[in-house]
């Protein structure tokens, strides 16, 4: 039986949460900071997750058997880094493994070093080289932040225009330190899809795919966010397309870090686009996606418990894993004003009769005020639910979403519009 800890506070870590607490292996579950929907599973701790001393020493007192790192921050600050020379068990990746989300031109240079298909690139770390080259490689382009920015360091600019402001937006500080240096690549045309692989530093178990809705907007229109929705499993990843996937794409990566002297343990999530059957890579995250882990977590029908200690030592050896033929969808609810500046504050009720339709209301940005649940953040609920298709899914998570009293609150009405529209072919 295993006491385990649980780093983070969005829908991603509640779904984590709601899984593990199912784990016959699991004594106790801890989390820091927590939400008031993981505080179902789990006992919060008040905890400073940047001081790794502190979290070093919390996990000697409770013996703490695992600590899952939810987050990309505290992976790039080397959280893993410091358990892990403490003797505590992590799964998460070192902060040298960590670059491949914490640095796209790090992980463009790998691409380019292994011949992993990606989009052409160039690097700058000032604005007047960029806006060269973006002027002679012409619009539609894509600006990258290089560093960390939540979600929100992507600009596909359609003009010249839009491309400038930009990489300004980039050099001028609109995304902190993030934006001390830049990536322009080229644009893809095709279909986007996300790919999970676990990873013991050797080895990659492929752990399912998804589609996210990154646009605010119905249609995908307007700016972009971390993602106001996702279904799982994505029907454009195929057998076939994931078997090369991993040969043309993952297993590269994992020798080639494996090279570097940082081999790679943990979830890795691979941005991708598809065009005509051929997988590139857009980018690498470290971490489950939020929201595509939430619909991951809803079909898995494994211990994930065993399946994160694997990666996080044993190794997989024999290790397989089974999935729902179900698919699930989640629709994020967000708060007025994101992307921008959200309103917090706003009181939140019917999470009750949501789960009453048989869907699971995941807590994202929420937090307890005199006893009244309340938005506390930009995606505040993750409105989840399985079906025998996507559009089965789709009308469970509605249904669920129109019963959540929350005037304050909006959402994507179209999530899973492309399978949906397969599925009407079909």
């Amino acid at each position: 039986m295993m006491n385990v800890l649980l780093i983070g506070s969005g829908g991603r870590e509640h779904a984590l949460a709601w899984k593990i607490v199912q784990s016959p292996l699991l004594a106790k579950l801890y989390a820091a900071p927590g939400n008031p929907g993981i505080a179902q599973h789990a006992e919060i701790c008040d905890l400073e997750i940047s001081d790794h001393d502190a979290v070093i020493g919390f996990c000697r007192e409770t013996t703490i058997d695992l600590v899952v790192v939810g987050p990309e921050a505290p992976l790039v600050a080397g959280l893993s880094d410091a358990l892990e020379a403490a003797g505590i068990k992590v799964f998460g990746p070192t902060a040298a493994a960590a670059q491949l989300e914490g640095s796209k031109g790090f992980t463009k240079d790998l691409c380019a070093r292994y011949a992993i298909p990606t989009a052409a690139y160039q690097r700058f770390n000032n604005a007047p080289k960029a806006k060269a080259y973006i002027r002679a490689q012409g619009a539609p382009i894509v600006i990258k932040a290089d560093g960390l920015a939540a979600g929100k360091g992507v600009t596909v600019a359609m003009t010249l225009e839009e491309a400038m402001e930009a990489v300004d937006d980039c050099f001028e500080g609109a995304y902190g330190e993030a934006g001390a240096e830049v990536v322009v690549e080229e644009f893809l045309t095709g279909e986007e899809a996300s790919f999970f692989c676990l990873c013991d530093g050797k080895a990659a178990l492929p752990f399912g795919t998804a589609q996210d809705h990154k646009r605010v907007g119905d249609g995908d229109t307007g700016p972009n966010t971390g993602g106001m929705g996702a279904y799982s499993p994505a029907p454009v990843m195929t057998p076939a397309l994931i078997e090369r996937t991993l040969k043309e794409i993952i297993e590269p990566t994992l020798r080639g870090m494996a090279e570097m002297g940082a081999p790679f343990s943990g979830v890795l999530y691979a941005g991708l686009m598809i065009d005509a059957g051929e997988p590139k890579l857009i980018e690498y995250n470290v971490r489950f996606g939020d929201p595509e882990c939430q619909v991951l977590m809803m079909r898995l029908e494994d211990d994930l418990l065993a399946l994160l200690v694997a990666a996080a030592g044993s190794g997989f050896k024999s290790l397989s894993t089974r999935w729902s033929d179900d698919a699930a969808l989640t629709v994020v609810m967000a708060a007025e004003g994101y992307p921008g500046t959200p309103r917090k504050g706003t009181a939140i009720s019917g999470l009750d009769r949501a789960e009453a339709t048989g869907a699971k209301a995941f807590h994202a940005g929420t937090s307890l005020h005199d006893g009244t649940l309340v938005a506390n953040g930009g995606r505040v609920l993750n409105v989840t639910a399985r079906g025998t298709t996507v559009q089965a899914a789709q009308e469970t998570a509605y249904r669920a979403v129109d019963v959540i009293d929350w005037p304050e609150g909006f959402c994507r009405r179209d999530i899973g519009w492309r399978a949906v529209e397969r599925e009407g072919e079909n």
